[in-house]
């Protein structure tokens, strides 16, 4: 086996690894995860593969409960536009949901990568590693200042007319 990785578990990372430039793409693009966009339903479908397959592979209990948060996000960050009550709520409860998401993937996919490659040789074999400590604080920290710049970048901007994603791509 390929890094030590089952059937299973490449259906698990090739089905989930796209979400990953998805993300970054509109990131960049955007400022933040447009559901209602051709990227954004892509991003959709590959986190979801991700989120169920886990159930298949997961060794450590932790693996559920990041797989249950990232669904539990996805289903509210793709749905709260559905709750016309919550006015110009929506958008920033849909934006920090979903980029808790990309978040939740990054974390596993980190340290995943980080205790299999190199093949046979992987740059870090102890959960304490100063390496994988530090990867992980850095994506927490760029998570967090992220949320802040969006939620200012959303604070400044005009709310969208309704059924509208004002700039961005749509379905």
């Amino acid at each position: 086996m390929l890094f030590g990785i089952s059937p299973m578990g490449w259906v698990h990372t090739l089905g989930s690894l796209p979400a990953v430039p998805l993300a970054a793409y509109m990131f960049v693009r955007s400022g933040r995860i447009v559901p209602r966009s051709i990227p954004g339903a892509a991003y959709l479908v590959f986190m979801l593969i991700g989120a169920i397959t886990i159930v298949f592979i997961a060794h450590e209990p932790i693996s559920y409960v990041i797989a249950a948060g990232t669904l539990f996000l996805l289903f509210v960050g793709y749905g709260i536009a559905k709750v016309p009550q919550l006015g110009r709520a929506v958008r920033f409860i849909e934006t920090i949901s979903l980029t808790l998401t990309a978040f939740l993937l990054l974390v596993p996919s980190i340290k995943e990568t980080l205790t299999r490659v190199p093949n046979g040789h992987p740059l870090v074999t102890d959960p304490k590693s100063p390496i994988l400590l530090g990867a992980l604080g850095t994506v927490a920290v760029a998570v967090v200042v992220g949320i802040v710049a969006q939620v200012i970048y959303l604070r400044k901007r005009p709310a969208p007319a309704a059924g509208s994603n004002v700039g961005e791509s749509t379905l």
